[in-house]
């Protein structure tokens, strides 16, 4: 299978019909075609849209609508989220020539996404927290911040110079990767376990949330390795439990 197949690009939020055209049409050229779109603007002009994607038009009819960016990636593996920013939580950003291999690799086996916030605000830092991978797309002091198509054309351009390298090699598959859904059913017992212990309070909880997720994310977090986490948890908050119960009874 094509690994380009198997990469989606998420728009969250997009508020311009335009730029959902003119990424249409940057993704054909790069041979990605799965769109999907988070809570798009209620008044987008779908006609506008259709004029900028030119001959991708059919693509418009094919993206796919999502609530939340958590259900728009609930089957990602990689999920790589693009920022201007930089700072706490934002500072082990890859370039996009970096990441290529990252979230190519994935795609052979599974889907993989890229991640794109808002045309004003970029991503907020809840929504940086669902990412496994942030990228930082460099860009001249005199003017930083980059159209959303360009920032998109950018990303998939890199990962169809690099599927389409006769060196490239895919590689073979023992554990699969972690999905989306279950990295964030880790998360969440995680979080109930460290509140439980007492690891830390409710107030630093979100804080201490996203040092994690980094953490989880440096490296290909497989299904083998989640159940393991998983189990840590359980059986950490099993503990909390029963010392509490005993606590309780004296």
């Amino acid at each position: 299978m094509n690994p380009l197949e198997n990469i989606r690009v998420v728009l969250v939020d997009p508020k311009y019909a335009g730029n959902v055209g003119s990424i249409c049409r940057v993704m054909m050229n790069m041979g990605i075609t799965d769109l999907a779109l988070v809570a798009p603007h209620k008044d987008l002009d779908w006609e506008e849209a259709r004029k900028l994607a030119y001959s991708a038009e059919d693509m418009l009819g094919q993206l796919k609508i999502f609530k939340t960016l958590e259900e728009a990636v609930a089957d990602c593996t990689v999920v790589a989220g693009t920022s201007a920013r930089t700072g706490f939580y934002r500072d082990h950003a890859y370039l996009p020539r970096e990441i290529a291999p990252v979230v190519l690799d994935s795609a052979v086996h599974h889907k993989a996404a890229l991640v794109f916030g808002r045309e004003d605000k970029g991503l907020f830092n809840e929504e940086i927290a669902v990412c496994t991978h942030i990228i930082n797309i460099p860009s001249s002091e005199l003017y930083r911040s980059l159209n959303l198509s360009h920032a998109v054309m950018i990303c998939c351009y890199e990962l169809f110079l690099l599927a389409n390298n006769p060196s490239y090699v895919p590689p073979a598959e023992c554990s699969p990767e972690a999905d989306g859904k279950m990295r964030e059913r880790l998360y969440e017992t995680w979080s109930a376990m460290m509140l439980e212990t007492e690891f830390c309070e409710k107030e630093k909880l979100d804080h201490m949330m996203l040092g994690l997720r980094r953490i989880f994310s440096r490296g290909k977090l497989t299904v083998n390795d989640a159940r393991i986490l998983l189990g840590v948890a359980k059986q950490t908050r099993w503990v909390a439990a029963e010392l509490e119960r005993l606590r309780t009874e004296k």
